[in-house]
């Protein structure tokens, strides 16, 4: 193999995502909320009226899975679905009120962890993470497309 595990920027890109991603999951759960239903919620924020295959991508997750998480908001009333008024296949969702008092706490926290993440580093200091990680991810994709 002819690296140990601790040698593998893997390894360290791995521990820094997961220690997000701890602290991510627990930002919600005031609120009520899964990540996921986190997510579609601040993504309905800022497009109201999107449709269930504009937030699936958005929210970087597959078609059945928004699905889901629509159908279980629409049930426990952070969401409603209407008919668009033009193309009537195509439905639009929408915060309701109680959506948006959902989204605004666990937003405050999202909000928190990102700013201590950010408060660790110069604004500076901060570029250079951002543009070693867009290396990373080119590296990797070239990889798999060679």
């Amino acid at each position: 193999m002819g690296t140990t595990a601790d040698d593998r920027l893997g390894t360290d890109t791995k521990r820094a995502e997961q220690a997000l991603v701890a602290a991510r999951s627990s930002a919600p759960k005031d609120a009520g909320l899964t990540v996921a239903q986190y997510v579609a919620l601040f993504i309905l924020t800022g497009s109201p009226g999107v449709s269930g295959a504009a937030l699936d991508r958005s929210c970087l997750v597959a078609p059945q899975a928004m699905a889901a998480v629509l159908k279980t908001l629409e049930e426990r009333g952070p969401v409603a679905g209407s008919a668009h008024p033009w193309h009537r296949k195509m439905l639009e969702t929408h915060l309701t009120d109680t959506g948006r008092r959902a989204v605004r706490l666990a937003d405050a926290q999202a909000v928190r962890i990102e700013r201590r993440l950010a408060e660790e580093f110069t604004p500076q200091e901060r570029d250079t993470p951002r543009r070693l990680l867009a290396r990373c991810v080119t590296a990797v994709r070239e990889d798999r497309n060679p």
